[in-house]
């Protein structure tokens, strides 16, 4: 039997900025964060950060949000709404990633294993026997996770078959969106399941992408040459993406 070597996977990417559904938080280079939008319940103030190595938005229709940040010494704070306990992670250690979804938030540790707070009803928060996982994604109601052996595993809701990638193989990012999951492969081409009601799963024919990112609504590729293309719902101009050009690679 041929014994496949794992897949040299960028471990542990570190998010600079993230997009909640009315806010919005960047990682400044002093490891301070600065976050604008609305603000109703505390998603935005995080003036005292600091030492920060990436950050989290959670994802609420009715901007009921909050905001995560790991921390350089592995430890994880949250502000915002936390009517589910999506906000309590206190007590976190040894962190290397964080996301945040609707009303939860998960963590990756060092050891390749997964917690998750916040709202469990779908089963999303069910990572507990999760090992040897290099990245985590979020969506509204299921939870991604990439395996070191280039593998996909999924919790949550599953009513639109964003759950079904057990046939992905050599998958190297994955993203989660509203009902709908996306996955980079290491030859730079991508694979999506789930709703497709606005095409936002139409990446068949996407080559040399090096990085992707999943909305609500729609996916995002950033290729090896820069530039960026969207599929999906484009009501407020989401999409509108074609002329972007130099745009900073991974790693870079």
């Amino acid at each position: 039997m041929q014994i496949i070597p794992e897949l040299m996977v960028k471990r542990w990417p570190k998010d600079t900025i993230a997009a909640g559904y009315r806010h919005t938080a960047l990682l400044n280079s002093d490891g301070t964060v600065t976050a604008v939008g609305d603000n109703k319940y505390g998603q935005c103030d995080v003036s005292s950060w600091c030492d920060m190595v990436a950050v989290a938005a959670g994802n609420a229709h009715t901007g009921n949000a909050h905001t995560v940040g790991l921390k350089s010494d592995g430890t994880v704070v949250a502000v915002g709404w936390n009517k589910y306990d999506q906000c309590d992670v206190s007590g976190w250690r040894d962190m290397v990633a964080v996301a945040a979804g609707w009303r939860r938030t998960v963590g990756l540790k060092s050891d390749g294993t997964v917690v998750a707070v916040g709202r469990n009803n779908e089963g999303q928060c069910n990572v507990s026997g999760w090992r040897g996982m290099v990245a985590v994604a979020a969506g509204d109601w299921h939870t991604a996770l990439l395996k070191s052996d280039g593998t996909v595993t999924i919790v949550g809701n599953n009513r639109y078959g964003q759950s079904n990638v057990s046939g992905w193989h050599d998958i190297v990012a994955a993203a989660a969106g509203y009902l709908h999951t996306a996955g980079l492969k290491s030859d730079g081409t991508v694979v999506a399941v789930g709703r497709n009601n606005d095409g936002q799963c139409n990446v068949s024919g996407w080559r040399g992408i090096v990085a992707i990112a999943a909305g609500s609504h729609h996916t995002i590729g950033l290729k090896s040459d820069g530039t960026v293309i969207a599929v999906g719902r484009n009501n407020e101009g989401q999409c509108n993406v074609s002329g972007w050009r130099g745009i900073q690679l991974p790693g870079n």
